[in-house]
């Protein structure tokens, strides 16, 4: 595999790491589900749908925010937070890439085996 390539998919996988590691909390996915589902909510609203701390809420968000994944606004004294879809089209290509490569590995050991059978 050239170089170049290697590169480029090493800078992919750099810039989806945090993404990642942010999804793969429990609370943080559920969160984004939420904010998916129903559209921008308040933290006190995120809130009140589970059953941790409103401090616990908001430092999950900021986790959230710093991957790129939510962004907020202040309304009054709470902030409003909403989905931010740029990164998820970004790790949805990434998927759509290793399933891919996966795809043609297994269609190439398909093909082994139909060939030689032992």
């Amino acid at each position: 595999m050239p170089v170049r390539i290697m590169e480029r998919r090493a800078a992919q996988l750099a810039k989806a790491v945090p993404i990642f590691a942010a999804l793969g909390e429990a609370i943080r996915l559920s969160m984004i589900a939420q904010l998916s589902s129903e559209g921008p909510l308040l933290t006190i609203q995120l809130k009140q749908r589970t059953d941790i701390s409103r401090q616990a809420v908001t430092k999950h968000l900021r986790i959230l925010e710093d991957a790129g994944l939510v962004r907020s606004e202040r309304v009054g004294r709470d902030r409003l937070w909403r989905v931010d879809t740029r990164h998820l089209v970004e790790i949805r290509k990434y998927l759509d890439q290793i399933s891919a490569q996966w795809d043609q590995r297994l269609e190439r050991l398909r093909t082994l085996v139909e060939i030689d059978p032992r």
